[in-house]
């Protein structure tokens, strides 16, 4: 597992929505950025349907809040390099692929990363926009990134169950079958966050209040930064490794 930060290189992170990056990776940014590694972020989308409240926060209204939030997020992480896509909230599984992956191509060739951040095939929480994101980041890494580079899917690890499975049903974040655990042997980077970097990692969610105000409130931020307090992720091995392997 990988505990230091720094041997990951230039890092690009691919996401759906505002907030994804914070709550998956945010940890993992600041640090990185906190040791003088690149960091690239790029939404697909402006998460203007992200709302339990549709009729006090209209899409255009949304758009604009989220776009504002997430600028407020990354600088509160330190990251400066920031690309939207712009796709429709909820509709990135109707955009053809080839549409999709030839603007990520183009940027992992600018960026060179080493390591690629996205979402596994699973979504976390099998949202079709995340799972899209997944098929669309793997497809662009397989096309364009260097060779030395390492493709990273998010995961919810499984020593994480015992203490939040409860917590997560009260809460209804993941729809039945998810999230989908991972056990430790799987996981080529697994963090539990020290408070200084959990504490900042609140502080970028917090940016997001749309989307993360009421949450805080209800758990209350001592138990919401424990809650968030870890970030994992699996190596996507290529079909030839995992035969070998």
């Amino acid at each position: 597992m990988i505990e230091d930060v720094g041997r990951l290189g230039t890092i690009l992170g691919i996401w759906a929505h505002p907030d994804d990056e914070a709550y998956l990776s945010g940890g993992l940014m600041a640090m990185a950025r906190d040791r003088g590694s690149r960091v690239v972020c790029v939404t697909a989308t402006r998460g203007e349907l992200g709302t339990a409240h549709p009729e006090e926060w209209p899409p255009h209204r949304l758009a604009a809040a989220r776009t504002g939030e997430l600028a407020r997020c990354l600088e509160i992480l330190g990251v400066t390099e920031h690309r939207w896509l712009d796709h429709r909230d909820g509709r990135c599984a109707a955009v053809a692929q080839s549409d999709a992956v030839a603007p990520l191509c183009e940027v992992i060739d600018r960026v060179r990363p080493d390591s690629v951040l996205t979402f596994g095939p699973d979504g976390i929480t099998g949202h079709p926009d995340h799972r899209a994101i997944s098929a669309w980041a793997t497809a662009a890494f397989d096309r364009a990134a260097p060779s030395w580079a390492r493709l990273l899917y998010a995961a919810f690890a499984e020593r994480r169950a015992p203490r939040w499975s409860a917590l997560n049903d009260s809460l209804g974040v993941f729809p039945p079958g998810y999230p989908i655990m991972t056990p430790a042997h799987r996981l080529a980077v697994d963090l539990v966050l020290g408070t200084e970097t959990a504490t900042r990692k609140v502080r970028a969610l917090a940016a997001q209040e749309s989307q993360t105000a009421e949450l805080i409130a209800r758990m209350g931020v001592d138990r919401y930064t424990a809650w968030v307090g870890d970030e994992s992720f699996v190596e996507r091995l290529l079909p030839a490794a995992v035969t070998s392997g």
